[in-house]
């Protein structure tokens, strides 16, 4: 028997709409589903092979636990947590609950788990909380903070509607959009050019986007904040600052003025090697165009400038008045609201509440970068960590200095790893928990939705019965134990107790039992989703307790049971203006030039006078095929030619006597790798790039240990962090060459 189901892709930040068919309880065939209000029949390679994660055959089934000889043997769900009770327990009980760290990867992010990850932290009780946010977006969300109130608080490009599209420092193309969810990147930027308007890409790569767009400009590594200010400075100078409906609620604009002025167009030449005139034409085209919408991203972010450069792109978009307007950049109005909340900053938000134990780096959003973990693990002393839950991450690959952030994970007394593979990070681990797959669980964008470039809802039941504990149920289970309630607790009772809570968190008013018996949904995220989605903007509200419903003139309340009626999804419309009420500030505006941005500019002016590197540059890429480093097992996603190369310039490959298929040794501050080169003027001079995510070595994963590439965070100097959010600088590291014979 043959059937259809619909359902929305968990592998990236696009939320594209999937048709499966499935036949004997398996899946024959994916494709985009062409009804999806968002995706409209969109797909990228990576969601067209969802059920081969699926039925991956090193795809974990049972709990591993680790023997004597440093092996793993299978083992039941109840052995795997009484180990996890004899090893953890004694630990905490020795050596203090901040002696436990925990590390969330990025594809919680897409999970049913997201919703008790705060519980599990909670009962950890530990301040060594680390995530993948310092290697991806820390910087973005302290700008968001300072400036909005909210670290949640993105303002996207409203890419439909925009006429002049800056990408800078990104390559949604590939990465299919990332902070801007939006399926079809490709699509929407030929959609830009077709109605006449312009697209350009600044980047130190040709990459696939600016391949797309009308226009590329080549940068030199980590001087984009150089070049944002002089942007701003040309917009100032020249008179062509109007910020139009936002002046209403922005203050400090003349002081941003007066930071800016040493930044011209020909002071910032030299290092960016971007002459001065064409920096000039470009703040010209900014501010003279009627919609522009200013789009950074990982090259912006992960530097040792990242928080500077993203609120420099905040600042040139709001003083030519292209924030919260049509075709700008705007904020989303998501039906379940943002997971983020602005009250945790009572006085504005700040960073640095606490700091690290051995290095002094400062928390950001109650998290210390992960680039420290190493030090805080193999540093003897009061609050040593000693123990770690690291919940579907691979930080032995994505951290940087990977070699001793295996040194550090390979000495930890207990180590548990929520995964479904036995990975880079997991082989290190004392028990291994492996969850239901994305097939067998239910799944709604709470974190991206937020981001959408338009208001989209969409849920997706599972598709199979799941053969083991969901991440929210195994989640819950930890949190069970290290309550004081044994390895075996009782999950019914915590997925009711954690209901509850949600429910008296949200609306405390409320006889949060009552409320919780009446939503709908099986697990604790659906009914969580349910409670959000009828006391959202577009809700059905809960008429029995007296809370009404939000929809909008002539439209269904949503609710749970809404979304599971209309499976392509709900488009609830394009962005609309939300200042002043999308403002988390205490004082409800935005203050241009926040204290820690204006603190931490003298350092930008240092950048001035810096000569041309003596060394290379590199820089990080990747492919629309994978996704970190979990997409490689899979072979349809591996197969061809080898992608792990190293990208050099013509005319650097005939100084150092290379050619493509050479081999040449990488050599940084902390470490080397030797690979293949790719000649390829798609890269600017000085510079070379490495994709992020191989250096695959674990027993477990059979395809990607076929195709193992090298690891480019063998070179990432851990020293090198963004003062102000704790943001690992992974782009521009500074390298040597030397071929190989």
């Amino acid at each position: 028997m043959t059937s259809l189901h619909y359902r929305t892709c968990p592998l990236c930040e696009a939320t594209c709409g999937l048709e499966l068919q499935i036949e004997d309880d398996a899946v024959t065939r994916i494709r985009g589903d062409r009804d999806d209000v968002f995706s409209k029949g969109f797909l990228c390679p990576k969601g067209s092979v969802l059920h081969h994660v699926h039925e991956d055959p090193d795809r974990l089934h049972q709990p591993l636990i680790k023997q004597t000889d440093g092996t793993h043997r299978e083992a039941t769900w109840d052995e795997a947590f009484a180990e996890i009770e004899r090893l953890l327990l004694p630990c905490r009980e020795r050596d203090g609950a901040a002696s436990t760290a925990i590390y969330i990867g990025n594809p919680n992010v897409h999970g049913s788990g997201l919703v008790t990850l705060q519980g599990l932290a909670q009962t950890l009780a530990t301040t060594n909380i680390y995530t993948a946010r310092s290697v991806d977006q820390a910087s973005r969300e302290a700008a968001n903070g300072f400036l909005y109130g909210d670290p949640g608080a993105y303002g996207v490009p409203d890419l439909d509607r925009t006429e002049l599209l800056v990408i800078i420092g990104a390559n949604p193309v590939a990465s299919n959009g990332s902070l801007a969810t939006a399926p079809d990147w490709p699509g929407r930027i030929d959609g830009i050019r077709e109605r006449g308007g312009h697209v350009m890409v600044i980047d130190p790569r040709r990459t696939e986007s600016a391949d797309r767009a009308d226009e590329w400009l080549g940068i030199r590594p980590g001087t984009d904040a150089l070049l944002l200010a002089a942007l701003a400075n040309v917009i100032f100078a020249e008179g062509l600052a109007d910020l139009r409906a936002a002046n209403e609620y922005v203050d400090n604009v003349e002081a941003v003025r007066a930071a800016v002025r040493p930044y011209t167009p020909e002071a910032v030449a030299g290092p960016t090697g971007i002459a001065a005139e064409t920096t000039r034409e470009l703040a010209r085209r900014i501010a003279q165009t009627d919609r522009t919408a200013l789009y950074g991203r990982v090259g912006l972010h992960t530097n040792a400038f990242g928080t500077i450069s993203s609120w420099l792109t905040d600042v040139v978009t709001i003083v030519t008045g292209n924030l919260d307007r049509e075709g700008g950049v705007m904020f989303a109005t998501p039906a379940a609201p943002s997971l983020s909340d602005p009250a945790e900053y009572p006085d504005g938000f700040v960073t640095g509440r606490w700091r690290s134990r051995v290095a002094g780096h400062p928390e950001c959003q109650g998290e210390f970068p992960v680039a420290t973990l190493p030090d805080e693990i193999l540093t003897p002393g009061d609050g040593q960590v000693t123990s770690m839950i690291c919940l579907a991450g691979n930080p032995a690959r994505s951290a940087p200095d990977s070699a001793r952030m295996e040194e550090a994970l390979a000495s930890l007394k207990c180590l548990v790893a929520v995964d479904i593979y036995r990975n880079e990070t997991s082989q290190y681990a004392h028990v291994i928990l492996p969850p239901a797959s994305h097939l067998e669980r239910s799944h709604y964008d709470l974190f991206f939705y937020p981001m959408g470039v338009r208001n989209i809802a969409n849920w997706s039941p599972p598709l199979f019965e799941p053969t083991g504990p969901t991440e929210a149920d195994i989640h819950l289970r930890l949190t069970g134990l290290l309550s004081g309630m044994g390895s075996d607790p009782d999950v019914s009772f915590l997925r009711e107790m954690t209901t509850q809570l949600i429910v008296g968190a949200v609306l405390p008013e409320l006889d949060a039992e009552a409320v919780a018996a009446s939503l709908t949904g099986e697990t604790v995220f659906d009914r969580f989703l349910d409670l959000m989605l009828r006391v959202g903007p577009y809700g059905a509200g809960l008429p029995d307790f007296g809370i009404p419903g939000q929809a909008l003139e002539g439209s269904v309340g949503l609710s749970l049971e809404v979304l599971a009626a209309n499976p392509h999804g709900i488009d609830l419309g394009p962005l609309e203006p939300r200042l002043p009420e999308r403002l988390g500030t205490p004082n409800g505006r935005i203050n241009l030039l926040p204290a820690a941005i204006e603190a931490d500019l003298p350092r930008l002016q240092s950048l001035l006078e810096v000569g041309p590197p003596e060394d290379y540059s590199l820089i990080g890429r990747r492919y629309i095929r994978s996704n970190n480093s979990w997409m490689h097992n899979i072979r349809v996603l591996t197969k061809g030619r080898n992608r792990c190369t190293l990208m050099v310039h013509p005319d650097d490959a005939e100084t150092l006597g290379v050619e493509t298929g050479a081999m040449v040794s990488v050599e940084g501050k902390v470490g080397s790798v030797v690979v293949p080169v790719e000649v390829t003027d798609a890269i600017a001079l000085g510079v070379v790039s490495l994709p992020h995510g191989y250096g695959h070595d674990a027993d477990g994963q059979t395809i990607a240990n076929d195709h193992p590439g090298v690891n480019s965070n063998l070179l990432t100097d851990p020293s090198v962090l963004d003062p102000v959010s704790g943001a690992c600088s992974i782009n521009g590291i500074p390298v040597r060459l030397v071929a190989q014979t």
